[in-house]
Formats: C-alpha cells, sequence, structure tokens
C-alpha cells in the first residue's frame, strides 16, 4: 500500500479494560528459584484511558497505579499508595484475570 492508499489501516489492539494486580514479596526464594511468595495486597484496576511513560495503557484503582503491556500481561511500572515498591517486591497481573 502507498501512503495515498485510503483504505483504512489496523491500530494498534485494543487493551483490556481491567486486571487484577497481585502485590508479592519477593522475586526468589532462599534458593534463587523463582518464586514471588504469598500474595500480600490484591488490586482491581480499571484503564485510565492515558499511556504511560513506559510506553504502556495505564490503569488505576485500590490505591494502585500500574502501567500493563497487554500483550505479556507484564507490570511495566507500579506504585502503591502513592509510593515504589519495597526493595524485592513483585506485581504481577493474576492468571484468572
Amino acid at each position: 500500500m502507498s501512503a495515498t492508499d485510503p483504505r483504512p489501516r489496523p491500530g494498534p489492539p485494543p487493551h483490556p479494560r481491567a486486571y487484577t494486580v497481585e502485590l508479592k514479596p519477593r522475586t526468589a526464594d532462599e534458593e534463587g528459584h523463582t518464586d514471588h511468595g504469598a500474595t500480600l495486597r490484591v488490586a482491581a484496576v480499571v484503564a485510565t484511558g492515558k499511556w504511560g511513560a513506559s510506553g504502556y495503557p495505564r490503569y488505576e484503582g485500590d490505591g494502585v497505579q500500574a502501567e500493563i503491556d497487554p500483550r505479556t500481561r507484564t507490570v511495566e511500572a507500579v506504585t502503591v499508595d502513592g509510593e515504589e515498591l519495597p526493595y524485592g517486591w513483585m506485581a504481577e497481573v493474576a492468571q484468572d484475570a
């Protein structure tokens, strides 16, 4: 197609309207295996219609602001109650979301 082609071009895929984000206390267990530990807090976040500094859609809810990659379901940036997560903590999209 040329730049003057009148056919509509597909835009980026729509991102989900909401996710459940789980906050966990660690990146690995004592042996170094990927094990984020038990969920310490759960937040239901909804799309704000804005894009974050990471380039991904921004979601907010329950004191959590998160930027989530809709393709990989990875939390790319997060604050909780206006603060960064403590060192070593993780934020994940819940599996059933």
